[in-house]
């Protein structure tokens, strides 16, 4: 057996799908870095991005790839869509404040 193959968990033949993790792990930082100014937008959409690979993977295949798996880049698949949101709507609360006080300044001359 090579290395590789006992890293990896073996579920009666079935093998994880590539990008699950990373898709999980990419969708909770971009719930957790909303605040920061765009970072949340752009993992979110590399989450997105990663999970619907990975989606049409599992559903071209379903017989290979474990469903513990495709649970997890679903769940990836979620968290990205929530930080995106989120992230969006905070860079917009952001722009407004912004695009208020430069009204103000204007009034105020």
């Amino acid at each position: 057996m090579e290395q590789q193959d006992l890293l990896r968990p073996n579920h009666g033949g079935q093998q994880a799908l590539p990008n699950a993790t990373a898709s999980l792990v990419l969708g909770i930082i971009s719930i957790v870095a909303t605040v920061c100014y765009g970072l949340g937008i752009i993992c979110g959409i590399i989450a997105l991005v990663l999970s619907n690979k990975d989606r049409k993977l599992f559903q071209s295949a379903p017989e290979l790839y474990s469903a513990s798996s495709y649970s997890t880049s679903n769940a990836g698949r979620i968290c990205a869509i929530i930080g995106t949101v989120l992230s969006s709507i905070y860079i917009l609360i952001i722009l407004i404040i912004f695009i208020f006080i430069g009204s103000m300044a204007t009034l105020g001359r």
